[in-house]
């Protein structure tokens, strides 16, 4: 019998091992904030494709959203709309990334407001700054 359990107990370990399509890695989506000189900043691809100060992306649960802020100010995050996210510490810094994690269905929006204005950092653009808006809806 001693014998017999170190065997049932790997047995038992692989049956709780996830196989298959429950192992499969989640999507990542990465956008980035761009300084523009209309507005100051924009959403972004990372092609530094500029795609405006709205945005709405639809993604399935459990996608990783990634924000890299390129733009030289820094950014406060807020949720307006959706699911409670963890979003951590709302101030994000120039250079740095932002990792959001959609586990449930639903609509999100969120808010990205700069920390600084462009005048205070000494840029020169056109127009008052955007507030960026992304709007998520997750299947």
């Amino acid at each position: 019998m001693q014998r017999l359990l170190p065997w049932l107990a790997a047995l038992a370990a692989l049956a709780v091992v996830p196989v298959g399509g429950a192992a499969v890695v989640s999507p990542t989506v990465r956008l980035t904030i761009d300084h523009i000189v209309e507005g100051c900043h924009s959403w972004g691809t990372a092609e530094s494709e500029p795609l405006g100060p709205t945005r709405t992306i639809v993604v399935r649960r459990g996608t990783r959203l990634q924000i890299r802020v390129n733009c030289p100010m820094d950014f406060v995050f807020s949720q307006t709309a959706g699911p409670k996210l963890a979003l951590g510490d709302p101030l994000t810094h120039t250079g740095t990334v932002r990792t959001i994690v959609f586990r449930k269905a639903g609509f999100y929006k969120l808010r990205a407001t700069g920390a600084q204005t462009s005048e205070q950092l000494g840029l020169q653009t056109l127009g008052t700054d955007n507030v960026l808006v992304l709007t998520v809806r997750v299947k």
